[in-house]
């Protein structure tokens, strides 16, 4: 089935990684992938530590109810991250967490073939993210009556922060959260390695899958 475009069809003149990253070696290749996307990762952390931040400095404050400003950015997350009450201090804390580095490497290096997937240099889509809009790109390989399309992106950095929004709000990752959560509590470092053994509905490859971001997780390792 021929390819079809989407009306964001501009943002592909600038998709993908820089020009010169293409031209590596492999060996280099994947050591430039950590170089660039490890940036992205811990800045997208902060934006998230900092919104964890706020909100408990919010609900520290036994009145802050009586506060419009409080309310407003609490009705904000809660829509963000799909939170069903405001006031619920737990829920937001599960939700609004980092998540691990080395496992947001991990993935992406899977997910877009090291960068070199078509997802990635089309879409700036680091991380197979999927569209049932009628925007974005027709796969090459889809069943007949399948109807997702490839999501396209601005920037990585665009395709990075809705991969890890979708960690911290999906339903299917909710043993994700949970185990986050209990590692936190229990002051236990929470990392790629552990983190996967969660993530079995990420991929139609289940168990197998987990092993893969393991062994990956553990190649970046290796590499510090």
């Amino acid at each position: 089935m021929k390819k079809i475009i989407s009306i964001f069809m501009v943002s592909f003149l600038f998709a993908g990684f820089p020009d010169y990253y293409y031209k590596l070696p492999i060996k280099k290749q994947k050591q430039e992938f950590k170089r660039i996307l490890l940036p992205m990762v811990k800045k997208e952390n902060d934006k998230i530590l900092n919104e964890r931040a706020k909100v408990i400095q919010i609900f520290n404050n036994p009145f802050f109810i009586m506060n419009q400003n409080d309310i407003l950015f609490l009705s904000k997350l809660a829509k963000k991250y799909k939170i069903k009450s405001i006031y619920n201090k737990d829920e937001f804390l599960k939700k609004i967490d980092k998540i691990p580095e080395n496992l947001v490497l991990a993935q992406g290096a899977i997910e877009s073939a090291w960068g070199r997937s078509y997802f990635v240099k089309e879409a700036n889509n680091i991380f197979g993210q999927w569209t049932y809009s009628k925007t974005g790109i027709i796969p090459r390989q889809r069943d007949e009556n399948a109807t997702h399309r490839i999501r396209v992106f601005k920037t990585l950095e665009d395709s990075l922060a809705v991969y890890m929004r979708n960690l911290n709000r999906n339903n299917a990752y909710k043993e994700f959260r949970d185990l986050r959560a209990k590692y936190r509590q229990e002051n236990k470092k929470f990392d790629g390695i552990v983190a996967a053994t969660t993530l079995e509905k990420y991929s139609q490859l289940g168990q197998k899958y987990v092993k893969i971001i393991q062994t990956m997780v553990k190649q970046f390792r290796q590499e510090k």
